[in-house]
């Protein structure tokens, strides 16, 4: 699987990854449409089609642009961020590197959905949003949020121009029925639109201020490049990270796919005692962790925990 959230470079890097994969005897690449697929969306389309592991390429929350930043990620076959046993074996393998294969292929059309070959392998061009939006319907009850939507309820997504606005867009508004505007700065651009897509109280002011007016939506939330990390916004109250992590697991259970309860809360180090109440309350276990989503995936993995979170606004579930 590769894909990423549209920053500068995006496609070129992608366009080398798919001549790498044909030169080294791989049978099939899925991409996002465009070449766009939110980190947790690669997340599942690795775990749902049993992808061998997926390429995500993003430098989170911080600038794009000629200038700007870049990153690669790897996701292991679980899904989950590649663990330090398996970081560690890649950067021995690249310290032995003396030369390296690539494919003459030409360009690949990200654009359309469907399948092409190309150098004897198979590259399958994917809808970013669909499986992703899918999986959202089977956890929470859509019904009842398209009943809160008709009802009145006001809220205000904030894409940052990275790359949820589409899913934002097709879930929000086409699927729950959200009035047209709910989801604001929703086309992924390469710059960003010249900000940091850093969902804080710095870089998403303007939602902040939005949320603390006079005629404020009831629900404020934006999300950083790659989809993975939140800030959270009531009508006049802000939720800190820490807290966010806590109401979260306290209220789980509400939603169909976390009915039957949680297993467990991981949060790191810096992360606030908030979810060790939460956890204490409902009976479950509560688990401290290094900062770093890696070293959520064993506890996942093992059973042991359902939802995890961090200071810097990650949130997440098995």
């Amino acid at each position: 699987v590769i894909g990423g959230d549209g920053r500068f470079y995006n496609r070129e890097v992608i366009q080398k990854a798919i001549a790498m994969a044909a030169a080294n005897g791989f049978g099939k690449v899925m991409v996002g449409q465009g070449g766009i697929l939110s980190t947790p969306a690669a997340s599942h389309v690795i775990r749902k089609y049993k992808t061998f592991g997926g390429i995500i390429l993003s430098a989170s929350h911080n600038p794009g642009g000629p200038h700007e930043d870049f990153g690669i990620k790897y996701n292991a076959g679980n899904g989950g961020p590649a663990p330090e046993k398996l970081t560690d074996a890649i950067f021995a393998k690249t310290k032995m590197i003396s030369s390296f294969k690539i494919a003459d292929i030409g360009t690949v059309d990200l654009d359309t959905i469907g399948t092409v070959e190309a150098g004897g392998m198979t590259v399958e061009v994917v809808d970013p949003v669909a499986d992703y939006a899918e999986l959202m319907e089977s956890l929470f009850d859509f019904d009842a949020l398209r009943a809160l939507f008709t009802s009145g309820f006001r809220m205000r997504f904030d894409a940052m121009h990275a790359v949820t606005g589409p899913y934002a867009k097709e879930i929000l508004e086409n699927r729950l029925g959200a009035p047209n505007g709910t989801a604001r700065n929703f086309i992924p651009l390469p710059d960003f639109g010249g900000h940091h897509p850093d969902p804080n109280l710095v870089h998403a002011k303007h939602l902040y201020d939005e949320m603390m007016g006079p005629d404020a939506p009831d629900f404020g939330a934006a999300s950083d490049g790659d989809g993975d990390r939140n800030l959270i916004i009531g009508k006049g109250i802000f939720v800190t990270p820490s807290d966010s992590v806590a109401m979260l697991a306290a209220n789980a259970h509400l939603a169909p796919g976390y009915k039957a309860g949680l297993k467990g809360i991981a949060r790191s180090m810096p992360t606030s005692g908030a979810a060790d109440r939460v956890a204490e309350k409902l009976g479950i276990g509560i688990y401290e962790t290094p900062t770093g989503w890696k070293f959520f995936g064993n506890l996942l993995d093992a059973g042991m925990a359902t939802i995890c979170g961090e200071e810097s606004a990650g949130t997440g579930s098995n």
